[in-house]
């Protein structure tokens, strides 16, 4: 792929036609000239070989062009990291799939549900059976995100109360360390019965937790030493150090005047290491990085010879594990024609983004999206400045992945 408004490194042989690349090209563009984000990167890749375009700027408040290793908050797009990193500690027998959580989460034992997501925080019934490992992974644990005005619901207002993250968007300045998120949390009843309904974003912080205490190690080295590191993922971590944050973007929120500063690079939370690693959204990568992430994905568990995970777990990951009535109340979060899998959505039925079943990744709520289909080996990054105005993939999101794969069809 070539430059197109601002600076660009490309490399050519991802798979794409020319006139495909220039459409792809052209929706980018037009996007950032109609002021959507300051700037993107997007890459396409097959094999080892990718077409990569940066195009605009990596701030509304700088004139630094946008690089192919520009630095994004990935936002939940560590979610299927923190699952891959799961699954190897299930194969060496650290965790069981169907195993309760209280063995290493005694804060979750004897767990209370609330009769009514709304009702009062007393009113609750005994949990019918524990929370599993697979739970958390599938977001089935009984927790996660209420999409309704936040203090709606005397729960609601109890997490602010209790300075819980999870429930909403990344907050790496949280001062609470894990053992005290985890106490904090576990004074709340569930939202759901365990295994009864899909919920989002909190079985992930959970996740974070449990790993740590299985690996007996804190969660950044643990996801270094066992994925960024053999992958190669030199700049994917949960802060960026100093001689790299030149090459971070500035992050901003659409408003109906157009777009805000919600953060910039000069003075972001990222820049030093959180108490709390969050395990569903607290990352950051590049576009080659999240690529090396995909390729090993799409290669079974494979890396530069050497196998990390055994094709089992891979296609356990990226197997649909939800029902139609659990698909269906886990809308707008999971669009038509998708399921779950374990920490990563699954193509159950091509949709209208043309992408195909049996393709898995996810998004990132800061303005990321992440796309590979096991069929045709290809891989599929977005990586934007702007955060999601709502549940529902924005426009420049759904045109680009129709473009790639409409044309494929």
């Amino acid at each position: 792929m070539v430059s197109g408004t601002g600076a660009s490194e490309a490399t050519a042989g991802g798979g794409m036609s020319p006139s495909a690349a220039n459409a792809a090209r052209a929706v980018l563009e037009r996007h950032v000239a109609q002021g959507y984000s300051p700037g993107m990167v997007a890459l396409i890749g097959r094999g080892a070989q990718a077409d990569v375009l940066a195009v605009g700027r990596q701030s509304l408040q700088t004139p630094d062009p946008m690089r192919r290793d520009s630095i994004f908050r990935i936002a939940s797009m560590t979610k299927p990291i923190t699952a891959a990193v799961a699954m190897m500690l299930t194969e060496e027998g650290k965790l069981h799939l169907d195993e309760p959580v209280e063995r290493l989460l005694p804060e979750l034992a004897n767990r209370r549900v609330l009769k009514r997501l709304d009702g009062p925080l007393d009113d609750t019934v005994p949990a019918r059976r524990p929370i599993t490992v697979e739970d958390l992974l599938a977001f089935r644990c009984g927790m996660g995100l209420i999409l309704e005005r936040p203090d709606s619901y005397p729960i609601q207002r109890r997490i602010r109360e209790l300075g819980i993250v999870g429930f909403g968007p990344p907050d790496p300045a949280s001062p609470l360390h894990p053992d005290e998120w985890m106490k904090r949390l576990g004074t709340l009843p569930l939202m759901a019965q365990p295994g009864e309904r899909w919920m989002y974003n909190t079985g992930s912080y959970i996740l974070g937790v449990l790993l740590a205490r299985a690996a007996g190690q804190p969660l950044p080295d643990l996801l270094r030493e066992r994925l960024f590191d053999p992958l190669g993922m030199k700049d994917t971590a949960f802060w960026v150090p100093s001689q790299n944050r030149s090459r971070l973007v500035s992050a901003y929120v659409p408003t109906e005047h157009g777009i805000e500063l919600y953060e910039s690079a000069a003075s972001s939370a990222w820049s030093k290491p959180p108490a709390f690693p969050d395990a569903a959204a607290g990352l950051v990568s590049t576009a080659d990085d999240f690529f090396a992430f995909s390729r090993f994905m799409l290669d079974g568990g494979m890396a530069g010879g050497r196998r990390l995970l055994s094709q089992a777990s891979v296609k356990t990951m990226t197997t649909n594990r939800l029902t139609p009535a659990q698909r269906a109340g886990g809308t707008p979060i999971l669009d038509a024609g998708r399921g779950w899998g374990l920490g990563m959505s699954v193509v159950v039925e091509k949709g209208t983004e043309g992408l195909p079943a049996g393709a898995f990744g996810w998004n990132g709520g800061l303005g990321t999206t992440w796309v590979a289909d096991p069929q045709s080996g290809q891989s599929t990054l977005l990586l934007t400045n702007t955060m999601f105005a709502s549940p529902v993939l924005p426009t420049v999101h759904q045109e680009f992945l129709r473009t790639v794969w409409v044309a494929r069809s």
